[in-house]
């Protein structure tokens, strides 16, 4: 079935108050959604970010961004008065998010709301602390311990802290019951909040596309609880990194630093840790998304102690014993996979053999060094076809900084015109392509250059912080992207059904 959808981060989400948020903002998008036929919504990991804003990098895979809790929504709760969200510093800029801001700010309100809280908890707090316990323990004892030691990282921590003593832990509990509640209580309010938004997505008959990042942050609460899955030493530092080899792109490579897993420990109890990752994924979203797939295949290690990624080896990963594994627990995975990258006949096979759809990048079909398997009459049915994705430039910020003969190649190539806008006629490429789903950042519909660009990978600051405004999402766009839905079949099935049932009855 021919389908389509949209990738916008919640963090990207128009809002007063700095950041998008899981408010009415958020269902007014997906209004936009449904009414233009897109069966889609592809948002970035919602996991709280660390150091650099990413949402790759983050203190728990299984955490909600407290930034993304709408404040509007605890105002009608009682939780917080209008005129206390209107005395922060929100940023200066409503195209971006100042996360420097937001730190001081967000926080600081939302110690305002927990007093309330708990003057008067609501009944299924202590029930959804409870159901939760198994990583909201870990987490919220992480969190109120980062806060007491100034913010550094737990492997800086005091060892008996570091290395979880018993005794430590208990003191830990009782010293910091304040805080480790108020932690509590922000990932109370954000499921609420999130289970509230995705049922009112779903009853519109459209799914959430989620990222899984591969690899999690070496401070997280993931790595400092369950240490013996990672590649970590005796002094629980790590001994190798996850990072990408130096390419065409990156003379010295992409050292990303993540502790790496120790796939023999993991597969001797059944990948447990993957299998609770995955499970409250596919919970959370309607369909995971994957990154870099291909490390499941085989990973670039880098020494802990290097600087660059030079010195890296690739080593073996579980290949399909993991997801045979997940799929005895779980059952059928919906799953799409970002095989991108360095891509040998093994990661090609291990893609084939998953079963699980993977990606083609339009901006790519066009750079020489790339090669043409991204042109769109190469792709298979069983494609997920993006015109960039969140490490890409916008399609107009790639069409002012690509090598002049790429960009004479995809004019070509794709006829594109100035008349229809060379977004459009880069998405037209996309939308037409034979790929079963078709999916473009909500930057290229609006129409943005290099300005609404998400991320450049290895690079710091800067990044994350695009947002779109009220008045960029308007009919007149609802109607056009609804229009090339229409001409390329990618109307989702239920709206076409609705338009027929009108049709008839004006005839």
């Amino acid at each position: 079935m021919r389908s389509s959808g949209v990738l916008m981060h919640i963090s990207s989400l128009p809002s007063p108050y700095g950041i998008g948020t899981m408010g009415k903002e958020a269902r007014k998008f997906v209004d936009f959604l449904d009414k233009s036929g897109q069966k889609y919504w592809q948002i970035l990991p919602i996991c709280p970010t660390s150091y650099g804003d990413s949402p790759y990098q983050s203190f728990s895979s299984f955490a909600g961004n407290p930034y993304f809790i709408d404040l509007e929504i605890l105002c009608r709760e009682k939780l917080l008065k209008k005129a206390e969200c209107e005395s922060f510093p929100w940023g200066s800029n409503p195209h971006y998010v100042d996360y420097g801001v937001m730190y001081n700010s967000r926080y600081a309100l939302l110690k305002k709301a927990y007093v309330r809280f708990m003057k008067k908890q609501p009944e299924d707090f202590a029930s959804f602390c409870e159901k939760e316990a198994e990583w909201l323990e870990d987490y919220a004892l992480f969190m109120a311990l980062k806060d007491a030691h100034g913010g550094i990282a737990w492997f800086e921590w005091e060892k008996e802290l570091k290395t979880r003593e018993q005794k430590a832990l208990s003191e830990a509990k009782e010293t910091y019951a304040d805080d480790i509640l108020f932690y509590k209580m922000l990932q109370y309010l954000f499921f609420k909040q999130w289970w509230a938004l995705k049922e009112y997505v779903n009853e519109k008959g459209i799914e959430i596309i989620g990222d899984v990042p591969i690899y999690v942050a070496g401070d997280s609460a993931d790595v400092w609880a369950n240490p013996a899955q990672f590649y970590l030493d005796e002094n629980l530092d790590p001994i190798d990194v996850a990072g990408c080899p130096p390419d065409a792109f990156s003379a010295d490579g992409q050292l990303w630093g993540n502790p790496l897993f120790r796939w023999d420990e993991m597969k001797k109890d059944g990948y447990s840790w993957w299998t609770k990752r995955i499970k409250a994924m596919s919970k959370l979203y309607d369909i995971v998304r994957i990154d870099h797939f291909r490390g499941f295949d085989s990973y670039y290690a880098i020494p802990g102690t290097d600087d660059t990624a030079r010195n890296g080896e690739w080593r073996e990963g579980p290949g399909m014993d993991l997801f045979h594994a997940l799929e005895k627990k779980l059952g059928k995975l919906n799953i799409i996979v970002e095989d991108l990258g360095f891509l040998t006949p093994s990661v090609l096979k291990l893609v084939k053999d998953s079963g699980f759809p993977g990606m083609k990048v339009v901006q790519f079909a066009f750079d020489s060094r790339e090669g043409s398997d991204y042109l769109p009459h190469n792709y298979p049915t069983h494609c997920v076809v993006y015109t960039g994705t969140h490490d890409n430039d916008t399609i107009l910020g790639w069409m002012n900084t690509a090598p002049k003969a790429s960009v004479k190649f995809a004019k070509e190539y794709l006829n594109l015109t100035k008349e229809e806008g060379y977004n459009w006629g880069m998405m037209r490429g996309a939308w037409a392509s034979v790929g079963d789903l078709a999916i473009v950042p909500m930057q290229d519909i609006i129409g943005v250059g290099s300005e609404g660009r998400m991320n450049t990978p290895s690079t710091l600051g800067g990044n994350w912080e695009w947002r779109a405004t009220a008045d960029q999402i308007d009919n007149k766009l609802t109607k056009r992207l609804y229009k090339y839905m229409q001409m390329y079949g990618r109307v989702r099935k239920d709206v076409k059904e609705e338009a027929k049932e009108e049709a008839k009855e004006e005839a």
